[in-house]
């Protein structure tokens, strides 16, 4: 069966844009550090969904994000795209894929354009857009998200619908996003070897946010923090809007990896340690509880090498630590530390342990929740959890993209254009 195409048009804000696709099938992919994970959902036409497929398996060929092993990758995405169909009992020819490790670069322009006293039209606003995908001059990078954040037509701030108005300069604040070319050539021709199609490229944190951030917290402001394996990614939302996005390069990956190296234990030893003992907060009746380490290459596993949880928790807490002050920085570094932003939301696999709400905040300065998907039929209670954020943002993002402000997608190779992909598709369904 072919896959449901999609379109879009403008909500009763005027710049938030719904996606009203027609009924069919809607296939989403998140490509991960430590799983990869598609959802086949059915969409009627009232933009209703339900999931219908699943299929999720750890990832093969990966490393931060980005694809290094491109045979792995495919056989991976192969495989669960395989179990999706089987459990949907159908077919789908185009994903919705997120980007993770394609080294995000996050910037507001302003762009202005003279009006000489006629009204604000179509044409006009396709103008700033072509003109803010301009700005990305760099052969290496590729704007995937082109985002406006405001409008004004001759000073006056607040519109949200230039359209009719009449003036002399519209302002428009767009944020726009880019990405390594390579690293998303690799991951859409990857997607391509397996007979796919690429409907669209979604930055992960913006899809995690959709999926794990609530109706006030999109307007009120709220940072996303979505923690994965190898990358912890920023996707902060103000007035509908992802108003700034960045990434630094350390997960839960590095924190098995600190377990495995500091207590002397293979990865698989330390990840299963991580998940049962690890904690980010130390308590009084840690150095207490004991627990068993298996020593690397000890073939005797009736050696006993025990030690205390707070010595594990030693381990696990400098690097989620380091974390959260590179998270800081880089807030505080474009003026969203101190802002008026109090809220963070926690999202991702690696955002599970124990604990790391507390030290969040305690870092951060906010406060501090975990989020995850919100219900949608379908989706078994199991699967709502923020390790599968992403994977339900993007569906999100295709059936009605959440009321966020002027989403749409400008970074596309011409191989791999979908539906929402066509710049000219997207603006007639929007204006």
């Amino acid at each position: 069966m072919r896959s449901g195409s999609i379109t879009s048009s403008t909500d009763r804000k005027g710049v938030g844009k719904r996606v009203t696709p027609r009924r069919g099938l809607i296939a989403a992919l998140d490509v991960g550090t430590a799983k990869i994970c598609c959802f086949i959902s059915r969409i009627e036409d009232d933009g209703t969904l339900e999931v219908v497929g699943i299929g999720h398996q750890v990832a093969q060929g990966t490393r931060a994000g980005a694809i290094v092993d491109m045979s792995a990758v495919e056989s991976s995405i192969r495989e669960v795209l395989q179990a999706a169909e089987d459990m949907a009992g159908d077919t789908v020819r185009t994903v919705l894929v997120g980007v993770t490790g394609c080294q995000p670069h996050s910037r507001t322009l302003k762009i202005e354009l003279e009006l000489g006293g006629h009204e604000v039209s179509e044409a006009d606003l396709k103008r700033v857009f072509e003109r803010s995908n301009s700005e990305e001059t760099r052969q290496d990078r590729v704007v995937l998200h082109g985002l406006p954040v405001g409008y004004e037509i001759d000073g006056l701030q607040g519109i949200r619908d230039p359209r009719g108005m009449r003036g002399e300069k519209l302002l428009v604040r767009m944020h726009v996003v880019s990405g390594a070319r390579s690293t998303i050539r690799n991951l859409t021709n990857c997607v391509g070897r397996c007979h796919l199609d690429t409907e669209a490229l979604v930055l992960s944190p913006y899809a995690s946010g959709l999926a794990s951030l609530v109706e006030d917290e999109l307007d009120l402001g709220a940072i996303c923090i979505d923690m994965g394996a190898g990358i912890t990614s920023i996707a902060v939302f103000q007035n509908n809007a992802m108003m700034y996005s960045d990434a630094v390069p350390i997960g839960g990956w590095h924190v098995t990896s600190d377990i495995a190296r500091g207590l002397d234990t293979s990865m698989r030893d330390a990840e299963r340690l991580k998940t049962l003992f690890g904690s980010a907060i130390i308590n009084d009746v840690d150095n207490k509880d004991m627990i068993d380490v298996p020593l690397l290459g000890e073939r005797d596993a009736t050696v006993p090498n025990h030690i205390s949880r707070d010595i594990l928790i030693g381990v696990v807490r400098p690097r989620l630590e380091e974390v959260f002050e590179l998270v800081r920085d880089r807030l505080d570094a474009v003026g969203f530390g101190k802002s008026g932003i109090m809220r963070v939301v926690l999202t991702g696999g690696a955002s599970q342990l124990s604990g790391l709400r507390d030290l969040a905040s305690n870092i951060l300065g906010k406060h501090v929740r975990l989020g995850g998907p919100p219900p949608i039929p379908g989706l078994a209670q199991s699967m709502r959890n923020p390790a599968f954020a992403t994977c339900a943002g993007l569906l999100l993002y295709a059936a009605q993209q959440a009321d966020v402000a002027g989403i749409f997608r400008t970074g596309q190779f011409p191989e791999s254009e979908g539906h929402i992909g066509r710049f000219g598709q997207w603006f007639r369904d929007n204006f």
